[in-house]
């Protein structure tokens, strides 16, 4: 069940936005300063360019209040948040990692960080 959820959600991010939670053509997502920020921070490990993330954030949120549901985590001292746009590489990384017997959210945001 678990190859299942992670290949399900390397599916997911294979196709998503560069960073995206509510990436569906809406209205720009309200989030809070600081979540805002760790979004635009993240975009240092984004292998598809870190002016090409940052400016897919800021026509995605903008800063208002915090958003409860906006999925941020943190591991080995990295927080990232919403859905991440993995490479090939760091997709490769994850599924390894999670057969290995790290957690998939462990494994996806180390992968991200470090691959």
């Amino acid at each position: 069940m678990k190859k299942i959820a992670a290949v399900a959600g390397l599916v997911v991010m294979a196709t998503s936005g560069v960073t995206a939670a509510f990436g569906d053509g809406t209205a720009q997502h309200e989030v809070s300063q600081q979540q805002y920020d760790t979004l635009i921070s993240q975009c240092r490990y984004a292998d598809q360019g870190k002016a090409k993330c940052r400016e897919a954030v800021k026509e995605m949120y903008r800063i208002g209040k915090y958003d409860k549901t906006l999925d941020c985590r943190t591991y080995s001292g990295v927080t990232v948040c919403g859905t991440l746009k993995l490479s090939k590489a760091e997709r490769q990384c994850v599924r390894e990692s999670v057969s290995a017997g790290l957690t998939y959210r462990r494994a996806e945001v180390e992968c991200y960080a470090f691959t």
